[in-house]
């Protein structure tokens, strides 16, 4: 095993060196750096806030739902469902034919489906939130004040970042531009997509409600001159 992982005191248990192993091979080099980040940091916000391992969460599933997180957008993973929920389902696959229990499953699916819904992972269970707590902290550096000085400097050294926030945001549009099921309007695939093609091509909230046939017309709103 890679020296970094005894330095950075990654879980050890057979199915998490599974998982890692799983992830290593199937996501470009990049996203697997990505993903062990968005433990190491999930990590530290847990220790920020004062939650114990394996008494305030569990290790073994945070590092899981971390780790396994991005398998939506590897080829192996690439179906036809938003990239977060292929990705889950990959994930709960991968851990049933390993033998984890169904809580485990449950807890990990959750935590890549929801990986980039703020506001919904944070009211789900401690390894839920941290996960995307962290993962997010690595694409957008939110909550990097939970980060012990010279921490993230360690972490990049191990772990170089190859321009993370653009790349991963280049898959994700090709995914879509692939198969446009795959980027409902108000996903972040669609959100992302919207910004790479020409203004209408994909519809916005107001195209949404037109296309309904209900008759809803717009309300004025403050600072609205239109």
């Amino acid at each position: 095993m890679a020296d970094w992982h005894v330095e950075f005191e990654l879980p050890q248990s057979e199915l998490a060196v599974a998982a890692l192993q799983f992830a290593e091979g199937a996501e470009q080099p990049y996203l697997f750096r990505h993903s062990v980040r968005g433990y190491l940091f999930a990590r530290e916000i847990a220790n920020h806030r004062g939650l114990r391992p394996d008494v305030d969460y569990h290790d073994e599933q945070l590092f899981l739902g971390c780790v396994l997180h991005d398998l939506g957008l590897t080829e192996q993973g690439n179906g036809d469902q938003r990239f977060e929920v292929d990705g889950a389902d990959l994930a709960a696959a991968f851990l049933r034919e390993h033998g984890a229990d169904d809580s485990t499953v449950a807890v990990v699916w959750d935590a890549v489906a929801l990986h980039t819904s703020d506001g919904i992972a944070s009211r789900k269970e401690p390894e839920v939130a941290l996960a995307q707590a962290g993962i997010a902290l690595d694409v957008m550096g939110r909550g990097k004040e939970a980060l012990t000085e010279g921490f993230a400097e360690r972490v990049h050294s191990a772990f170089p970042r190859d321009d993370l926030g653009y790349v991963i945001a280049d898959a994700i549009v090709a995914q879509a531009m692939a198969n446009p099921a795959k980027a409902s309007p108000l996903s972040l695939a669609g959100q992302l997509l919207r910004q790479r093609l020409p203004h209408g091509t994909v519809p916005d909230w107001h195209d949404l409600i037109a296309g309904a046939g209900w008759g809803d017309r717009r309300t004025a709103v403050p600072g609205d001159h239109g």
